[in-house]
């Protein structure tokens, strides 16, 4: 995939399993995000995406960083315009309201925190198979957090797919059967339970290396 003359992502090859969370790292600018709108079908690439569910975007509930919601539109018909998309009915929309957001109120005067919860609040409730979270834990409250760990462990028992991004390593190793570290473009290891602790100390031996010696700090 390539933006112009700049190759992004380069001959990736992965394999996702039903029932399984799957851990996406690497460093700002590696292409991840990138990665995951093209498997969203919002980026063109080069390349097949194949999925027992048929077309992947249309059982796909994908998690962006940073939300977008239309102006004078509230967090309730947010929620009621993503099920639509899906020609989903939904009867008690506040019931649902894991995240106590305040519905009434227009989704875009939400902070950065409460517009993740209620773009991942829409997406659970769209009964997706597979799930695409960029970054869930930046900017959300620590009780959110544990929430949304929770939310995507009870996902994994629903046997569904899920694929995380984020630069908070012990949420990765709380909630991920793999993690896979994405260089500048490529995917250049693969890691399993027992070497995360492994994985984690070598990115932070390779992301510090001996810029705060140069802070010359007594």
């Amino acid at each position: 995939m390539s933006y112009g003359k700049k190759q992004v992502l380069k001959s990736i090859d992965l394999s996702f399993e039903k029932g399984k969370v799957y851990g996406i790292v690497g460093e700002n600018g590696a292409g991840k995000t990138t990665l995951f709108r093209c498997m969203a079908g919002l980026e063109k690439y080069d390349g097949n995406i194949i999925s027992q569910h048929g077309p992947l975007k249309e059982r796909l509930g994908l998690l962006l960083t940073e939300p977008y919601f239309f102006e004078k539109l509230t967090g309730k018909e947010y929620i009621q315009l993503l099920m639509n998309a899906r020609n989903k009915a939904i009867e008690d929309i506040e019931g649902r309201n894991v995240f106590d957001l305040p519905l009434g109120q227009y989704a875009s005067n939400y902070s950065t925190g409460m517009k993740k919860k209620l773009a991942l609040t829409a997406i659970l409730l769209q009964d997706n198979d597979c799930f695409i979270l960029d970054e869930p834990f930046n900017g959300v409250d620590i009780q959110s957090n544990i929430i949304i760990t929770e939310i995507i462990k009870k996902l994994k028992a629903l046997e569904k797919t899920v694929i995380i991004s984020s630069h908070i390593f012990s949420t990765l190793a709380e909630t991920c059967d793999e993690i896979h570290l994405l260089q500048k473009g490529t995917m250049t290891k693969k890691v399993f339970i027992d070497d995360f602790k492994t994985l984690e100390t070598e990115m932070k031996t390779f992301s510090i290396g001996t810029k705060i010696d140069k802070l010359m700090l007594d």
